[in-house]
């Protein structure tokens, strides 16, 4: 059975982490829209183009667009046997087309990483990243992180949108705009939602047991 995962969660829940770390241990693609819309932008495919000329006008590319590239990754001989999708769907027609592109397909195991929002607050304000690589740091002791980056070593910073005012708007956005994606998605058997506020290690062994429980679920009914 194929594992198709779509990883849900707020921002700072830390989504693309986790995406990236289970992705990697079972060796199946993490698949971002940010990512392969890039990669259609660059190589110059029909949807690709299309989004293009909609970027260069300062619009936002069309559900229509997405959909379209995420159905071209999604049929690549990589995701046969499963793939993580980080950053779709976002809206219920994007599930509803996603639900048409899987059809025929082993079933969807769709995760949501919960964190309250004071949680997320103190967590994204005290990010810093690193202006080299991107890489994120937390803060070390009295919430001073290092001055360099421990991967590369470039300098780090905190990004703009890290403040606190320019977070709670984003939960308030992500909460009204992702709310019926979650009530669409809630009553199937295969989805699961756990807890995001424990440490990285734990979240990830977390989400290793929410998704084999939901794929078993799954290949039982």
């Amino acid at each position: 059975m194929a594992l198709n995962v779509v990883m849900m969660g707020p921002p700072g829940a830390g989504k693309g982490t986790q995406a990236d770390r289970f992705a990697a241990g079972r060796q199946i693609p993490k698949i971002s829209t940010g990512d392969i819309l890039r990669e259609a932008v660059k190589a110059g495919t029909e949807l690709g183009l299309r989004a293009k000329a909609v970027m260069e006008r300062g619009d936002l590319v069309s559900d229509e667009i997405i959909i379209g590239i995420v159905r071209e990754r999604l049929g690549r001989p990589d995701a046969a046997r499963g793939f993580v999708l980080d950053g779709f769907p976002r809206t219920v027609a994007q599930a509803e087309a996603l639900d048409v592109i899987m059809s025929g397909r082993d079933p969807l195991v769709v995760v949501d990483i919960a964190v309250p929002d004071e949680a997320l607050v103190r967590r994204l304000t005290s990010r810093w990243v690193c202006r080299a690589c991107g890489a994120n740091a937390d803060p070390g002791q009295a919430g001073v992180p290092a001055a360099t980056c421990a991967r590369c070593g470039g300098p780090m910073s905190q990004r703009a949108d890290d403040r606190e005012e320019v977070i709670r708007e984003r939960l308030r956005v992500y909460a009204r705009d992702t709310r019926p994606l979650l009530d669409y998605y809630r009553a199937r058997p295969t989805f699961r939602a756990i807890d995001g506020a424990q440490p990285a290690d734990r979240v990830a062994t977390a989400l290793d047991a929410a998704i084999d429980d939901a794929a078993r679920g799954a290949r039982g009914a």
